[in-house]
């Protein structure tokens, strides 16, 4: 992803040197960029099937390393959506108790990133009820109020 970010900032620089682009309309098009390349992070991680304490703590040191290498690129600050991805992946090491209030306060994430969270995460950590328990919460999110 990192060699793609590099490519478009050298397309935009060629391409400026024939045409000017206002910094607003570069700016713009770095955000949503970075924005896309963040959400598409986070669906990768939903997409994860098993991952253990050594593969969180990778997972938060890759996307320090994808941040340090991206903000030498761009002087976007501050990166879009990064807390989007820190707080999906810190929710990785949520404890069954916290992961019900923490899915009622983030109703940012969509119902598959919540419903990996909870059958990963906690995994074989908590009984077939309180999963149940769990994704009801998230059903409940998802359906609309009468």
């Amino acid at each position: 992803m990192l060699q793609e970010f590099e490519q478009f900032n050298k397309k935009l620089a060629e391409l400026s040197k024939h045409v000017r682009i206002p910094l607003p309309v570069s700016n713009i098009l770095w955000e949503h960029c970075i924005r896309l390349a963040n959400r598409t992070l986070v669906e990768g991680y939903a997409n994860v099937k098993k991952c253990s304490n050594e593969g969180r703590a990778l997972m938060q040191l890759d996307y320090q390393q994808f941040l340090m290498k991206l903000e030498k690129l761009t002087d976007i600050r501050p990166i879009p959506d990064k807390e989007f991805v820190e707080t999906y992946i810190k929710a990785y090491y949520l404890t069954e108790n916290d992961m019900e209030r923490w899915i009622k306060e983030h109703r940012e994430y969509s119902t598959k990133q919540l419903t990996n969270l909870v059958n990963v995460c906690l995994g074989s950590h908590i009984n077939k009820k309180a999963r149940q328990k769990l994704l009801a919460a998230i059903d409940d999110m998802d359906r609309p109020k009468r």
